[in-house]
C-alpha cells in the first residue's frame, strides 16, 4: 500500500489521526482526518477503521485527541469521559478495551509522578500518553512480522488457503495477522493461493482482502461465503487461516459472522482450521466463549447494502457481526509467542499471561 492504514499527524498538543476510509475501498483510496473524539468514535463505529488492532490504535490516539484543549482542571473528568466515550463504539474486539485499559494506566503511572499541576503538568501528560500510544502502534508492526514468522511451519509451497473477513494490513499497523501469513510465505518465494470469502453482508473480503492480496501479487480467487464447503469438498484447500477479536481462556474465538460455519465445514472435511492473533486479543478473564458481546449492526447492512434494496420493505432482520468459533475445531491459534497447539486453557495461559 502507499500509505498507512492510520498514522500520526503533527505535534503531541495539536496533531490529528489520519486513517484510510476502508468503507469506500476497493474503488477509492481516501483518507480521512480525525480532529476530535467524536470523529474518532465516528470512523470506529461505522467500520472506517476496522479489525481488531487497528481499532485498538485508533482508540488510543483519541485519547490523546480528546484532552488536547481542555484546561488542567477539568483534564481527569475528561479523560476518563473520552474513555468511557470510545469504549461504547464497538463491544466486541476486546483490543479496542485493552488499548484504552492501557492508556489509563499510563495516566495514572504519570499522575503519581506529577504534583506541580497548570499548563507543564498537561503538557507532560499529553507527551507521555503520545509516547504509549506509539508504543502500542509500534509494537503492533512487530506482532505482525513475528506472527507472519511463526505462521511459516503450517504453510508449505504450493498450499492453498482460505480465509474469511479481512485480517491483513488494513485491519492491523502493518502485515495484518492472517494475511502476515500469506505475505511473509510470498516474501519467501512461497507459491501459494488463498480462496477469498467475500464476508456478506459488508464484503470486507471482496473489497479489502482481495485487494490487499492482488496488491502483494499473491493468486487470490475470490468467492461467495456459501462456496466454501464445496470447495473444501473438492479437495482444493489445504487449510483455512482467519483473524480474531477476542478469543476467550479456553480457546473459544469470536471472528467476523460466517467463520464458525466455516470452521465447521473445516472440521467436517478433515481440513486444518487456524486463527492468526496477537496476545492482546485473548480476554483470559472470560472463561469461554458464552460470555463474549456480539455487536448487532442495523438492518440496512443487509437490506440496503452500499445503497442497494435487495430485501423487503418491512422484513425482519438479524444481523449480529461476528459469531463465535469453539475451540474444539481450532487446530491451533497462531500468536506473536509461538503457536499455541493443541488449543486448550493450559496452553493458552502458559503462552498467553503475563
Amino acid at each position: 500500500m502507499s500509505i498507512e492504514t492510520l498514522s500520526w499527524v503533527g505535534g503531541v498538543s495539536d496533531g490529528f489521526l489520519r486513517l484510510i476510509d476502508q468503507t469506500l475501498l476497493p474503488i477509492e483510496l481516501r483518507t480521512i482526518d480525525c480532529r476530535n473524539t467524536e470523529s474518532v468514535w465516528e470512523a470506529i463505529k461505522q467500520l472506517r477503521v476496522r479489525g481488531a488492532p487497528a481499532i485498538g490504535i485508533a482508540a488510543a490516539y483519541g485519547m490523546i485527541i480528546g484532552i488536547q484543549n481542555v484546561t488542567v482542571n477539568s483534564l481527569e473528568k475528561r479523560f476518563y469521559d473520552v474513555a468511557q466515550y470510545l469504549a461504547s463504539s464497538r463491544p466486541t474486539a476486546v483490543n479496542l478495551f485493552w488499548a484504552i485499559d492501557r492508556m489509563k494506566r499510563c495516566y495514572e503511572s504519570v499522575k503519581i509522578k506529577l504534583h506541580n499541576g497548570g499548563a507543564e503538568e498537561h503538557t507532560m501528560i499529553l507527551n507521555e500518553l503520545f509516547l504509549e500510544a506509539r508504543k502500542i502502534h509500534e509494537e503492533d508492526r512487530a506482532i505482525c512480522r513475528a506472527i507472519g514468522n511463526y505462521g511459516q511451519s503450517i504453510i508449505m509451497n504450493g498450499d492453498t488457503f482460505i480465509t474469511h473477513c479481512n485480517a491483513g494490513g488494513l485491519a492491523t499497523a502493518d502485515y495484518g495477522t492472517a494475511l502476515a501469513v500469506f505475505f511473509t510465505a510470498a516474501e519467501l518465494g512461497k507459491k501459494i493461493m488463498v480462496y477469498a470469502d467475500e464476508t456478506r453482508p459488508l464484503l470486507q473480503g471482496a473489497r479489502l482482502t482481495a485487494w490487499e492480496l492482488m496488491q502483494k501479487g499473491i493468486n487470490v480467487t475470490l468467492i461467495c461465503d456459501s462456496m466454501a464447503a464445496m470447495i473444501m469438498r473438492q479437495g482444493k484447500v489445504n487449510g483455512v487461516i482467519v483473524g480474531a477479536d477476542r478469543i476467550a481462556a479456553n480457546g473459544d474465538t469470536a471472528n467476523k459472522i460466517g467463520t464458525y460455519g466455516l470452521a465447521v465445514s473445516a472440521f467436517v472435511h478433515n481440513i486444518p482450521f487456524y486463527v492468526a492473533a496477537p496476545i492482546s486479543t485473548f480476554d483470559l478473564a472470560l472463561a469461554d466463549g458464552v460470555d463474549i458481546p456480539i455487536e448487532e449492526r442495523n438492518a440496512d447492512e443487509i437490506c440496503c447494502g452500499f445503497g442497494v434494496r435487495t430485501a423487503p420493505e418491512g422484513v425482519n432482520v438479524y444481523n449480529p457481526a461476528f459469531d463465535v468459533t469453539p475451540a474444539k475445531f481450532i487446530s491451533a491459534i497462531i500468536t506473536e509467542r509461538g503457536i499455541i497447539n493443541p488449543v486448550n486453557k493450559e496452553n493458552i495461559e502458559n503462552l498467553a499471561a503475563d
